[in-house]
C-alpha cells in the first residue's frame, strides 16, 4: 500500500515543536493539514479548551472542523464523496494530529488517496490500525445547523447516536454490531436468492443471539442516558415536556428467532429482514407529540445541543474521559439568552471545544478567559491575540 509522505516529513513536524502547555483531558494540541478542501497547507496549536474561527461564509471554518471529524471518524459529516473533500488536482488529503490526555500523547496521521480510494491510518507512526482506533482516541461530538436530522430525520440517526455511546462504553460493542450488520446482510441475499427456511435456520440462530445482545446493551445505555438529556432539557427547554422512549425494533417481549422464523414468508416476498435491531429508534416526544410537530427550528437545536451535551458528559461521568465538542455556526437560531445557557454548559463540562462563528461578536457570551482566536479567510487560518 502506497505511503508515500504520510509519516515522514509531517512527523518530524509535529515532533518539532513542543506543546506550550500540560492538560489534563483529551485534546487535539496540534493539527496538520493538506489538501483538505480548501485547505492546501495548514499547521496550528491549539489551546486544550475553546478554539474559535472566526471567517466569512466560504473562508474554510467548516472545512476545518470537518477535517478534524475526519480524523475521529475516517469520514465527512458533509459528504460521502472523497473526491469533493480531496483540494482539486491533488492525489491525496493528508490529516496530522496529536493528542494528549494527562500523562499521555499520540501522535495520528490519516491519508485518503484519490485515485485507488484508499484510506491509510498510523498511530504513532505503525501501520495496520483501523479507523475504529481513531474513534476510540478521539471521541468527538458534532453540532452542525444540519444536526436536526437526529431528531427529524429517520430513526438511522437516531441509532447511530446509541451506538456512538455504546462503542465508547461497552468494550465489545463494536464486534457485536459488526457480526450483526453482516449476518443480516447474509440473510437478506439468501431471502432474495429463493432458498427455503431449513437454509437460513442456522443463521438465524447466531442473529438471534446478537439481536438480543446489541438490543440489551442499547435499551440498558437508552435508560442511563435518559436521566441526563432529561435534567439538560429542564434548564434548556424549561417551558416543555420532553419524553424519551426506545424501541427495539420488534414486539419488547418477543423471541427475536421466533419472530424470523415466522415472518420468513413475509421477509422472503419482500426481499429482506423487515423487523429487528436495524429497525431500533429513540424516540423524543415534546407535550406528548412528535418534537418536530411542536417545536421552533430554536427549539429544536437546543434540544439536539441537550443530547449531545448529555452524552458526552455521560461519557465523562462513566468512564473519565472528556469528549470533543465541533460546534458550526454557534450563533445560527439561538437568541442571546440561549446561546449564554449553551455556553456556560461547554464550560462546565471541561472538554477542549471548536466553534465557527462569522463575526466575533456572535461569540461574545462564550468565551473564557483562556482561549485562541483563529482568523479564517480563503483557506488560510491564522491565530490572533485574544
Amino acid at each position: 500500500m502506497r505511503n508515500t509522505s504520510l509519516c515522514r516529513c509531517a512527523y518530524k513536524k509535529l515532533g518539532s515543536k513542543p506543546p506550550h502547555f500540560l492538560i489534563d483531558v483529551m485534546a487535539i494540541s496540534r493539527l496538520i493539514i493538506e489538501n483538505f478542501r480548501n485547505l492546501a497547507a495548514v499547521d496550528l496549536e491549539f489551546d486544550h479548551g475553546f478554539n474559535f474561527l472566526v471567517g466569512d461564509n466560504g473562508s474554510g471554518k467548516t472545512s476545518l472542523l470537518e477535517s478534524l471529524f475526519y480524523l475521529g471518524h475516517g469520514r465527512s459529516f458533509k459528504s460521502t464523496v472523497t473526491t469533493r473533500i480531496i483540494r482539486y488536482d491533488q492525489p491525496h488529503f493528508i490529516l496530522h494530529g496529536q493528542i494528549r490526555e494527562q500523562r499521555h500523547q499520540w501522535s495520528v496521521g490519516l491519508q485518503k488517496l484519490r485515485k485507488e480510494g484508499n484510506t491509510i491510518v498510523k498511530i504513532n507512526g505503525e501501520d495496520g490500525n483501523k479507523i475504529s482506533d481513531l474513534a476510540h482516541l478521539l471521541p468527538m461530538q458534532i453540532i452542525t445547523p444540519d444536526g436536526l436530522n437526529l431528531l427529524n430525520g429517520g430513526p438511522a440517526y437516531r441509532r447511530a447516536f446509541l451506538d456512538w455511546g455504546l462503542f465508547h462504553h461497552q468494550p465489545e460493542f463494536h464486534a457485536a454490531w459488526s457480526g450483526l450488520n453482516r449476518l443480516l446482510k447474509q440473510r437478506n441475499a439468501a431471502l432474495q436468492q429463493n432458498y427455503d427456511y431449513a437454509a437460513l435456520k442456522i443463521w438465524d440462530m447466531e442473529l438471534a443471539k446478537l439481536a438480543h445482545q446489541v438490543s440489551r446493551w442499547r435499551a440498558d445505555y437508552a435508560e442511563a442516558l435518559r436521566t441526563e438529556i432529561e435534567k439538560t432539557c429542564r434548564l434548556f427547554l424549561p417551558e416543555t415536556e420532553i419524553s424519551i422512549g426506545f424501541y427495539q425494533g420488534w414486539e419488547k417481549d418477543r423471541d427475536y428467532a421466533q419472530l424470523l422464523e415466522h415472518n420468513f414468508e413475509r421477509d422472503k416476498a419482500i426481499g429482506y429482514t423487515v423487523s429487528g435491531p436495524q429497525k431500533a429508534d429513540f424516540r423524543f416526544r415534546a407535550n406528548n407529540l412528535p418534537v418536530e410537530d411542536v417545536l421552533s427550528r430554536g427549539q429544536l437545536k437546543l434540544l439536539m445541543c441537550a443530547l449531545r451535551l448529555a452524552q458526552g458528559e455521560h461519557l465523562m461521568q462513566q468512564k473519565n474521559r472528556h469528549c470533543i465538542f465541533l460546534i458550526d455556526d454557534f450563533a445560527s437560531e439561538l437568541d442571546e439568552n440561549k446561546r449564554q445557557l449553551l455556553a456556560e454548559r461547554l464550560r462546565n463540562s471541561q472538554s477542549q471545544v471548536f466553534v465557527t462563528a462569522i463575526t466575533p461578536s456572535h461569540l461574545r457570551q462564550m468565551q473564557p478567559e483562556k482561549s485562541q482566536i483563529f482568523k479564517v479567510d480563503k483557506g488560510t487560518i491564522k491565530p490572533l491575540e485574544n
